[in-house]
């Protein structure tokens, strides 16, 4: 995986954070403290934050989804461009990486908007789903473990309403899925995937070449 959009040379990736990025002072705390992090390549680039913020104010959403939280970048990008009553419900197993999410969380102000749920995400997605949030969220994130990315997608694609977007990470994976040699099992998963979007009909779609590769995938009425 990569933090920075794959393909950019170094030169242009600077400048284009030079000219583009507009990160709060916690957004580029808790970005410097996971670049030291031993799995700290896991982090989205700050470009992706920034791009997902904008996501969620052309959405106008107020209720959120995040299936993989690590150190919190990606959710703290989302509830910092959620209005005052906006919420995110983040799903992860790990106390020790979000221990820091929920450090940055309340510093920044926003720990309120975040209801962090520790347990398998698939547990979680089918609580919501049996409490009948089906169709009441307007935009997730899923940035978890590749090999249950269409389990995800397909939870995900019932709890989003009509109009509502699902954003997946690491499309591209490093460039991997287009190199036939490589065939350990999450790239098998993120190709497969990638195929099932492809011709999945109850979407719209984009895969954006931003950071390791971002699917946009807009439930269709």
């Amino acid at each position: 995986m990569s933090k920075n959009t794959l393909g950019l040379e170094q030169q242009v990736h600077d400048y284009l954070l030079s000219v583009s990025l507009r990160e709060p002072d916690q957004l580029r705390q808790l970005r410097e403290e996971t670049a030291r992090h031993p799995h700290g390549i896991m982090q989205i680039s700050p470009e992706q934050g920034q791009f997902m913020a904008l996501l969620i104010q052309l959405l106008g959403a107020t209720k959120t989804l995040e299936i993989g939280v690590f150190t919190g970048y990606s959710s703290l990008s989302v509830a910092l461009a959620l209005p005052p009553n906006g919420k995110i419900i983040a799903c992860d197993v790990s106390e020790e990486y979000t221990s820091i999410a929920r450090r940055y969380w309340q510093a920044a102000g926003v720990a309120d908007k975040i209801d962090l749920r520790i347990a398998p995400a698939l547990t979680t997605l089918d609580q919501l789903l049996a409490t009948g949030q089906a169709g009441t969220f307007d935009f997730a994130f899923i940035d978890a473990d590749k090999y249950n990315y269409l389990a995800y997608y397909e939870k995900a694609l019932e709890l989003i309403r009509p109009g509502g977007l699902i954003a997946i990470d690491n499309v591209l994976w490093s460039g991997q899925v287009a190199n036939p040699q490589v065939q350990d099992h999450s790239t098998q998963a993120i190709r497969a995937f990638n195929e099932k979007l492809h011709h999945d009909e109850r979407v719209s779609l984009s895969m954006v070449p931003i950071a390791d590769g971002l699917t946009l995938a807009l439930k269709r009425p």
